[in-house]
């Protein structure tokens, strides 16, 4: 009892989260007397919550430097609105429309990093002003009206389905097969890990805490792969986010990027003095938020099946909510991707039950950020205790 004790001490921010979506979650399966688990009701929380997950992922390295981004969501929405223009005005083909869309979210993060790492002013300032020039541009864009509809080959982004080996039967065989796959790739990476952990007379914890540790998580993903199978299978959103998920973890985990990355935001001073060109290091994260809101941008336009002058209205605040309830600090350092993608997660669980059960946006709002400050205070609770 002891060692679990000291595993969560250890990792309470990690943990600390996990077991808060865990509450909230089954608060709301008793207040929703079980709607929330319905299959049906998980497909849509995926797809309403998908972008979020993804404004999270490139907003978490952006806070590990020590910066912020307020204009995402207006990103979101000029490059709905460069979308819209391309497919809808001027029938530029889908595939070609998302590469130069994209390319837009690029150029958009090198001129916002530019003015942040080389010219120094304060992200805050750079990204106030980014997300009202980028606001205006969509008015002017769209001309303050929506644009409709988008190719149907485009929605697949958003609404489509990974297709099943067999049409035949109410189960979505390729989605079980998938989880049980994955569920064993998780096992040989966790024992392999605890292997070359031990070689290296690295402290590890016990084995019974392992076992258990990855049962309880095999047991979740099988479930809810079940629950996707008993509805269409695996969104084509889920997979993106799982896609973003494996890449940006790998590298924040195991390349001299993602250590750059993590230095930067830790010391800036330092390193510099170790030889971390912490300019250039901004400037890309910034490079990379941008390609991220785009492709973000890109989801939220499928969905609606639109491009509107008021796309993205507040998505920057729910991925900086998201990043920060996840356990990432103020001070920057300190995040991690799948702290994002949790935090991402209680959002969007607390706006889908609290919808389910009949609490207005007004209330929705106030409880959203309540827990916002309360997930900081933690935070900050945490670091004093530590520096005491």
């Amino acid at each position: 009892m002891q060692d679990l004790i000291n595993l969560f001490r250890n990792n309470i921010r990690q943990y600390g989260m996990i077991i808060a979506l865990v509450l909230i979650t089954a608060l709301f399966w008793v207040l929703t007397e079980g709607i929330i688990f319905k299959p049906l009701n998980i497909t849509n929380l995926i797809l309403q919550n998908g972008f979020i997950l993804v404004l999270a992922v490139g907003m978490v390295l952006v806070i590990i430097t020590g910066n912020i981004d307020l204009s995402v969501g207006s990103v979101v929405a000029f490059v709905g609105a460069i979308a819209g223009v391309l497919m809808i005005n001027n029938n530029v083909p889908v595939l070609l429309a998302i590469v130069l869309s994209i390319l837009v979210g690029a150029l958009i993060g090198v001129w916002q990093g530019f003015w942040i790492a080389y010219i120094g002013i304060p992200s805050f300032i750079v990204t106030l002003a980014g997300m009202l020039i980028f606001r205006g541009l969509t008015l002017y864009l769209l001309d303050g009206q929506s644009l409709a509809p988008f190719p149907d080959s485009f929605g697949v982004l958003s609404g489509g389905f990974l297709p099943d080996i067999s049409s035949s039967g109410e189960l979505h065989i390729l989605t079980i097969i998938l989880s049980g796959i994955l569920s064993l790739v998780l096992v040989y990476m966790e024992f392999k890990n605890r292997k070359t952990q031990l070689q290296y007379n690295f402290e590890v914890v016990p084995m019974w805490i392992t076992i258990t540790k990855l049962a309880l998580l095999v047991i979740v993903i099988n479930w809810f792969a079940y629950q996707l199978a008993l509805n269409k299978g695996i969104p084509m959103v889920l997979i993106i986010v799982f896609v973003l998920i494996v890449i940006y973890t790998f590298v924040m985990n195991n390349t001299v990027m993602g250590r750059h990355i993590y230095a930067t935001g830790g010391n800036k001073k330092a390193a510099d003095l170790s030889g971390i060109k912490t300019k250039r290091v901004v400037f890309w994260v910034f490079v990379n938020n941008g390609v991220i809101a785009a492709l973000a941008g890109l989801m939220f336009a499928s969905r609606l099946d639109s491009a509107t002058p008021a796309a993205g209205n507040m998505l920057e605040l729910d991925a900086i909510a998201a990043v920060f309830i996840g356990g990432a600090s103020m001070a920057g350092g300190v995040g991690t991707v799948i702290g994002a993608i949790v935090g991402g997660l209680v959002m969007g669980v607390m706006n889908n039950g609290m919808s389910l059960i009949g609490i207005g946006i007004d209330w929705q709002q106030a409880i959203k950020g309540m827990v916002l400050l309360i997930a900081v205070g933690f935070d900050v609770y945490n670091k004093n205790k530590a520096g005491n």
